[in-house]
C-alpha cells in the first residue's frame, strides 16, 4: 500500500509504502494513544469582547503579578480541549490572598467572567472561581491532536524502518522504551503543538521537510531555497489578506520576521559544500531533537518513568503532583529539552549496548544541541557546524511556523 499525499502549502509530496500486515505490526507494536473526547465546546474565538461567560476548566498555571501602579492580581492560563485560555483577576477585594490557597489545591475552575480583546488576542477577566469538588477527569480537558493518530504512527515507523544500522536501532530502541509518553506528549505549551500528541506531530513534520530536502530534490542546497521561497511567498499572501481585510495586526503573521533569519542560516550552511549530508543523522537527530521533553514537561496523565531511566540512583517522590494543564515540569525546567535529548539519546545507546562511531555519536548530539539554531533560542552552541546541524534546524524552525497555519492539528 503507497500512501501519497502533501504537505507545507501542498508543496512537498509525501509518499511512503507498506503492507497491510507491515501495517498491522506497527499499530500492534507502537498503538497509538486513545486520547479523550469531551463535548466542551467553549473558545475564546467564539466570543465577543464584553460577553459573560461561565465555563469549567483546568488550571494550567497562575502566578502573583504587579502592575505598573504597583497593583497586585492574578495571571492564571486554563486550557480546555480546545486550548488555552488566559485569564487575569484583579485584587479588588482581596482576590489575590483569597484565591491563591484554592489555585494551589486545586486544578479544573468553574470560571466566571468577562471576554475581553486586546489587539486580537482575547482572554478573560475573572470575576469568581470555583473549585469543581466532583469527580472530573482533568485529562479530559486538555487540547489533542485531530491528526488520525493511526496514520501518522505508521508514517513514522515507516520512516524509522528504512534507516540503516546503527541509527534503525538507535531510533526504534527510543521508541520501545518511550513511546507510550512520547505518542501522546505535547511539543510545547503555547507557541506550536501545544497540545496531546503535539510531539508526534511536530517529529513527523521534521522528517517529512528532511525527506523532501534529502530524497525528494536533486540537490538539499536548491531544496532549502525552494522552502524559503514558499515561505516568502506564504507571508505575503498573509500580508496582503490582512491589508484587504482592513485589520491589520502584524503580530498574528505567522511568517513575521522569519525570511531574514532563514536566508542567515542558508549562509552558515554554504559553507559545508564539500560535506555530502547523512541521511540516517539527520532524521535520528530529529527523532531525539525534542524527545527531551518528555522530562521538560509536565500535564495530566504524565509519567516519570523517564526520570528514572536517566538518573536509577536518585530517589524521587511525584506522588505529591497534582493534575495540570500542560506546564514547564519543575523538575525539568531546570535542565530543558535539549540537554535532555543529548542525554537519553547517549543512555539509549549505552543501555541498548548499540556500537557506533565516535563521529556519529558526535554528529547526532551536535544536531540535537544546535536545532534551536542561536544561543538566545536555547541553542548549546553558537551555531550549527554541520550541513546536518543546519537541516535539522532548518525544518525545525520551518515545520514550528507552518503548524500554525493549518487548520486541522
Amino acid at each position: 500500500m503507497t500512501h501519497s499525499t502533501s504537505y507545507f502549502y501542498n508543496n512537498i509530496p509525501l509518499e511512503y509504502s507498506s503492507t497491510e500486515e507491515q501495517r498491522q505490526q506497527i499499530l500492534e507494536e507502537f498503538p497509538p494513544p486513545i486520547l479523550p473526547t469531551s463535548e466542551e465546546t467553549f473558545t475564546l474565538d467564539n466570543e465577543t469582547a464584553g460577553n459573560n461567560v461561565k465555563v469549567m476548566l483546568l488550571l494550567n498555571e497562575f502566578s502573583v503579578e504587579t502592575t505598573k501602579t504597583n497593583k497586585q492580581f492574578l495571571k492564571i492560563r486554563f486550557s480546555n480541549t480546545n486550548g488555552i485560555v488566559n485569564t487575569k483577576m484583579w485584587d479588588n477585594n482581596g482576590e489575590v490572598d483569597t484565591y491563591v490557597p484554592l489555585l494551589e489545591e486545586h486544578s479544573v475552575f468553574t470560571v466566571e467572567g468577562r471576554v475581553d480583546d486586546y489587539r486580537g488576542h482575547k482572554s478573560i477577566t475573572v470575576h469568581k472561581l470555583t473549585p469543581c469538588k466532583a469527580d472530573v477527569n482533568p485529562f479530559s480537558l486538555l487540547a489533542y491532536t485531530q491528526q488520525d493518530l493511526n496514520e501518522m504512527t505508521v508514517e513514522l515507523f515507516t520512516y524509522l524502518h528504512e534507516l540503516q544500522s546503527p541509527f534503525k536501532e538507535i531510533t526504534l530502541a527510543a521508541m520501545k522504551r518511550f513511546w507510550n509518553q512520547f505518542s501522546l506528549r505535547p511539543a510545547a505549551k503555547g507557541f506550536h503543538h501545544n497540545y496531546l500528541g503535539g510531539l508526534l506531530k511536530h517529529t513527523v513534520g521534521l522528517m517529512r521537510f528532511a525527506r523532501y530536502i534529502m530524497k525528494t530534490e536533486e540537490n538539499h542546497y536548491q531544496a532549502v531555497l525552494k522552502l524559503i521561497s514558499i515561505v516568502e511567498k506564504a507571508h505575503k499572501k498573509e500580508l496582503w489578506e490582512q491589508m484587504n481585510a482592513g485589520a491589520i495586526n502584524t503580530q498574528n503573521l505567522v511568517w513575521k520576521e522569519t525570511i531574514d533569519h532563514l536566508y542567515k542560516m542558508f549562509y552558515g550552511m554554504m559553507n559545508y559544500q564539500e560535506d555530502e549530508p547523512n541521511y540516517d543523522i539527520i532524521m535520528t537527530s530529529i527523532l531525539y531533537h525534542d524527545i527531551g521533553k518528555l522530562l521538560e514537561y509536565d500535564h495530566a496523565g504524565k509519567e516519570y518513568d523517564e526520570f528514572s531511566f536517566l538518573f536509577p540512583t536518585a530517589l524521587a517522590d511525584f506522588s505529591n503532583r497534582k493534575p495540570s494543564g500542560i506546564i514547564m515540569d519543575q523538575l525539568g525546567v531546570m535542565v530543558g529539552h535539549i540537554p535532555y535529548g543529548v542525554l537519553l539519546f547517549t543512555k539509549v545507546v549505552e543501555v541498548e549496548n548499540i556500537a557506533i562511531t565516535m563521529d556519529d555519536l558526535h554528529a547526532v548530539s551536535h544536531c540535537i544541541l544546535s536545532h534551536h539554531g542561536l544561543p538566545e533560542w536555547g541553542a548549546c552552541i553558537r551555531s550549527p557546524q554541520t550541513v546536518e546541524g543546519y537541516i535539522v534546524h532548518i525544518v525545525d524552525y520551518l515545520d514550528s511556523r507552518y503548524e500554525n497555519t493549518e487548520v486541522i492539528k
